[in-house]
């Protein structure tokens, strides 16, 4: 099993097994997952990097970071963790159980190569049918309009065993859509954004979104992993409850971060 990644830093024009919908400001109630018995990305994962578009060697240093991070650290294998809290690799724990639950071994995280495209050679303005050309034809997905609808979205190709996802970098279209909590949103309550935690809300935003996303496709790579609802609309493990990253959250307020 491998799992491409495609980050682009461009202008987006008009998803198939999930996506990662706009922050809403309205909150349902905590949905417990079902598993529908099929494969999930469990045990040593090797991640492919595409970076299409202009990325700094600090800003492919912050996610590939964010992306290992998600592995448990040397003193958190025992029963505690006894590293600063909250860590990535703890809230992951979370999907860990869901795996375990599953009869699933555990999902190790592995850069295995990075490619950069700076030159944008399928074009800026990014278009549905250009998704399969960076996959090189072995991907297929639906595809929605960035920004329109939605910040983000992951699909697969069972017959390769193959995986990816696609986030763009929304600094420049619509960071109040797709890098909240990290600036202004464009509706609803008008609070003050928390400070990026690496100083680039573009990227800082990013993350969220690559992080909902690898939740997901990790749960439900192929659409009979865990999911509640249907099969063309899942809700998964991270889009069933978005924007709440903290005890106290509620509409327009992310939590106790």
């Amino acid at each position: 099993m491998s799992l491409l990644i495609f980050l682009l830093h461009l202008n987006f024009i008009s998803s198939c097994l999930g996506a990662r919908k706009l922050t809403s400001l309205y909150q349902p109630s905590p949905i417990a997952m079902t598993y529908h018995k099929g494969a999930l990305l469990e045990g040593n994962l090797p991640v492919s990097i595409l970076w299409y578009g202009e990325f700094s060697p600090a800003q492919k240093s912050i996610i590939a970071d964010f992306l290992l991070s998600l592995n448990p650290q040397k003193n958190q294998l025992g029963s505690h963790f006894t590293t600063p809290q909250p860590s990535v690799s703890k809230r992951w724990h979370t999907i860990q159980t869901y795996m375990k639950k599953a009869g699933k071994g555990q999902t190790r995280v592995f850069i295995a190569s990075q490619f950069s495209d700076k030159n944008c050679s399928l074009g800026k303005i990014f278009k549905k049918a250009q998704v399969f050309d960076l996959a090189n034809q072995k991907l297929n997905s639906k595809y929605h309009g960035f920004c329109m609808s939605n910040c983000g979205f992951h699909g697969s190709n069972p017959q390769h065993n193959s995986a990816f996802i696609w986030v763009g970098n929304s600094v420049t279209p619509c960071p109040g859509q797709c890098a909240w909590p990290f600036h202004q949103p464009i509706y609803g309550t008008q609070t003050a954004p928390l400070g990026p935690p690496n100083g680039d809300v573009g990227v800082d935003g990013m993350i969220i979104n690559i992080a909902g996303l690898f939740a997901g496709t990790v749960t439900n790579p192929f659409g009979k992993g865990y999911f509640v609802g249907s099969v063309e609309a899942p809700l998964e493990a991270a889009s069933a409850c978005p924007g709440e990253y903290d005890k106290g959250a509620y509409p327009g307020y992310a939590g106790e971060v």
